[in-house]
């Protein structure tokens, strides 16, 4: 064989195995357009939670109640939150990979973190039908009590305390959490209840559709044609569900993942992602927004087609609230690439930052400052919770725990979750 035929087949099989490689070995490490789009959706989350403390104010901001076709402001923050954190998922993954990790290290690390957030949306979501009286604590105590547990659980404590103590620690905290759902009781003084996952609550819900998604995601490999078909699917089962077409033999799969709406939106977090980063590596900016916006488009279609059928209800958790809420967030995501990432304008959402970063701990603040408000002279007056200055109270006091969280995070409280 001539010098000049080896070298032609050496390159030849260079080529072929750069080709092979699959698309993970490319990182795009933590993408601020991402984080600050999430910061801004838990912001509102906090502020959109704390509007039942107000009194008149827009009907729009609120949430639609069960079985009426229309979305309120609230409806639309919880879609896009399971919609990032699709859209974190394929570059968080690919960090991982990047520093050694295995697929079976990868699921290892989703089992636990789907784990965690189940077991924290059980907690809560039983807070809220805690009988007082029953149980020995209001619910305010309640709450206090579960998420400084669950802070001392899963926070990164630092390598300098010994093992043994935040063995001890956590410890502690999950034998007080076992406690606590042994002595509580629920429901009213004729029908008590003990405790029980009942709808699994925001965080629960999270966690069902990120345990099937990241499983998922890690398994694809990247694969964009494999994610489209996964969306496709839970797409098509959330209109199957909604059509009472859903196999009764397999009504043992949590609802949140055999509605498949939940699961949907996360999913086309997923795929979102990898559209982005098949053009950001290449910084292809134009390209990258007229296909995400195609994507839109084709979103936008479907929630005209299926709301006819099954109406428009976060509540309901309707294929058509699927398919505009994706829109939405994509839509937002394009808009905030093109200030963050290509403009170079992160710096104006300074305020916001620990929010999306930090965002499990930001989400549990809320909690504390309302036990802190239930305390004798604490009350805000009428004028402040009312019309446009009890929203203004509401966007202050979102601000005000972001701003907590970011103290909690320098003296060194960060959770692993």
């Amino acid at each position: 064989m001539s010098g000049y035929n080896k070298r032609q087949m050496q390159a030849s099989n260079t080529t072929a195995q750069n080709v092979e490689k699959p698309s993970h070995t490319t990182t795009l490490g933590r993408v601020e357009s991402i984080d600050i789009l999430r910061a801004l959706t838990m912001v509102l989350m906090i502020f959109v939670n704390d509007l039942w403390s107000l009194n008149n104010i827009p009907a729009w901001l609120g949430h639609v109640e069960y079985g009426v076709d229309g979305i309120g402001l609230a409806d639309v923050i919880f879609p896009a939150f399971l919609f990032i954190v699709g859209l974190s998922l394929p570059l968080s993954i690919d960090n991982r990979r990047a520093k050694g990790e295995t697929d079976w290290q990868l699921i290892q690390h989703v089992l636990l973190r789907s784990l965690a957030l189940l077991i924290m949306g059980v907690f809560l979501v039983n807070g809220e039908t805690i009988n007082a009286a029953a149980t020995g604590m209001s619910r305010v105590v309640w709450y206090t009590i579960c998420c400084a547990c669950f802070i001392l659980i899963w926070n990164a404590f630092p390598r300098k305390i010994s093992k043994y103590v935040v063995r001890g620690i956590q410890g502690s905290a999950l034998l007080v959490l076992l406690i606590l759902a042994i002595v509580y009781r629920g429901g009213t003084d004729n029908e008590i209840s003990t405790f029980e996952p009942q709808w699994w609550g925001i965080l629960g819900l999270i966690g069902w559709a990120y345990l099937v998604s990241a499983t998922i995601t890690v398994l694809a490999h990247n694969r964009i044609t494999l994610i489209a078909v996964v969306w496709l699917f839970f797409a098509a089962l959330s209109m199957i569900s909604h059509a009472g077409l859903f196999p009764e033999f397999l009504n043992f799969i949590p609802s949140p993942v055999a509605g498949g709406t939940l699961t949907a939106l996360t999913i086309g977090g997923v795929l979102t992602a990898l559209i982005f980063k098949h053009f950001k590596v290449s910084e292809k900016h134009v390209a990258l927004t007229l296909v995400l916006l195609g994507f839109a488009a084709v979103l936008v279609l479907l929630y005209a087609v299926t709301r006819p059928y099954w109406g428009l209800a976060k509540l309901g958790e309707t294929p058509a609230w699927l398919f505009l809420c994706s829109a939405f967030t994509i839509i937002a995501f394009v808009i905030f690439y093109w200030i963050i990432d290509v403009y170079q304008k992160a710096h104006w959402f300074t305020i916001i930052k620990p929010a999306g970063t930090a965002t499990l701990l930001c989400y549990l603040i809320p909690y504390f400052a309302y036990a802190t408000m239930s305390l004798p002279g604490a009350d805000l007056p009428e004028w402040a919770l009312t019309g446009g200055i009890g929203l203004i109270k509401s966007f202050l006091f979102a601000l005000l725990c972001v701003g907590i969280t970011g103290l909690l995070v320098r003296v060194g409280i960060r959770f692993k979750v």
